[in-house]
């Protein structure tokens, strides 16, 4: 073979190379990269679960000023309300939920359960509003032993913060945990068949003022500078790739309403107390509502930071044996979009978007 026909050999060789290396990178890129589109445009209908708790008064105010609806134009919001999170994540991942505003500890257990496949966080909602509350008697937390404490439901959020804290404390075994429906706890407080429970907002408050609890822990106490998420905004994979435009008008329709409870925090709370009494059939007394908004942060950021730890606490708490993958987790692209559209800073996925 004369020199003049090695030499586009060897130049096709370094092409061909060269191309392979290209889309060796590009697999890489897209295994870390967002949720890949498979647009069909807007959706029909969304399905969209929440529960009847202030910590989850950004979703309580965008469906009483039809914040959602107006977002989404065409198609037809369908609410759909939990009272925990173990439920939702059922409906989700049986494909008959589409989004749903939930707890941390759900919300990862629906990552780990479909092997990082079924749900994508896309927003925060609210930081705080979970509290240990008591009977006055108990000053300490060795005052819990032989007690029983109430959680809202096995393995939802307050459930596994109150496994961890019990597992630090050295009272693992030591403390009867039991779960009821938040309104249940109430009940059984007051009738002296219950010492303590880990609520969320306004069940805490609930117990504090209606019931004679007190506080002995809020768990904003025990992260840094207080935040912790402890509502989120998940949403099923499949419907992200296909309706990403509806995504993003939930997620306008999620940024207004965080917009309205910041600029007037008693029209907030008249939207979040009338949405209460349509679920559940009664408003709170002012001075509930008062304090249980005292006690939340309402935001779209979901504290991406904390999931680690988050996943780490099941251990923990023994509902886990090893901690659930949050890798990948996070797709906080189309919030980000949302938020630089309305001029405001975008939120950090802290790494939670990569694998």
């Amino acid at each position: 073979m004369s020199i003049h026909s090695i030499r586009p050999v060897r130049l096709l060789a370094a092409v061909l190379a060269l191309s392979a290396a290209v889309t060796g990178c590009s697999r890489a890129d897209r295994d870390e990269a967002p949720v890949a589109s498979t647009d069909k445009g807007l959706a029909t209908e969304l399905r969209l679960g929440y529960f009847p708790n202030v910590t989850h008064a950004a979703a309580l105010v965008g469906l009483d000023q039809g914040l959602f609806t107006k977002e989404l134009g065409s198609t037809k919001l369908v609410p759909t309300k939990f009272n925990a999170g173990p439920e939702a994540v059922g409906a989700l991942l049986g494909g008959s939920l589409d989004a749903s505003f939930i707890g941390s500890g759900p919300a990862i257990n629906a990552y780990a359960k479909s092997n990082g496949e079924a749900v994508r966080l896309i927003a925060g909602t609210t930081s705080g509003g979970a509290q240990l509350v008591v009977k006055p008697t108990i000053t300490k937390p060795a005052d819990l032993v032989g007690k029983t404490v109430v959680t809202p439901q096995l393995g939802n959020t307050q459930d596994v913060s109150l496994k961890k804290w019990l597992a630090e404390n050295k009272l693992t075994g030591k403390v009867k945990v039991t779960n009821l429906e938040n309104a249940q706890t109430l009940d059984a407080f007051k009738q002296g068949e219950v010492d303590a429970a880990w609520l969320p907002e306004p069940w805490s408050s609930r117990l504090v003022l209606d019931a004679g609890a007190k506080v002995l822990l809020d768990e904003a106490s025990l992260w840094p500078d207080g935040k912790f998420p402890t509502t989120v905004l998940i949403v099923r994979t499949k419907f992200l790739q296909e309706h990403p435009e509806t995504v993003k008008a939930l997620l306008t329709g999620l940024v207004s309403a965080i917009d309205f409870a910041d600029k007037d925090k008693a029209a907030a709370e008249t939207a979040v107390n009338k949405q209460l009494k349509e679920a559940t059939g009664k408003a709170l007394k002012p001075a509930v509502i008062d304090r249980a908004f005292q006690n939340i942060q309402i935001t779209a950021d979901p504290i991406a930071s904390t999931f680690p730890q988050l996943a780490k606490d099941q251990v923990t708490a023994g509902i886990a044996k090893q901690a659930p993958a949050v890798a990948g987790f996070a797709d906080l692209g189309p919030l980000n979009d949302v938020l630089s559209k309305a001029g405001k800073p975008a939120v950090d996925a802290a790494g939670l978007d990569t694998k």
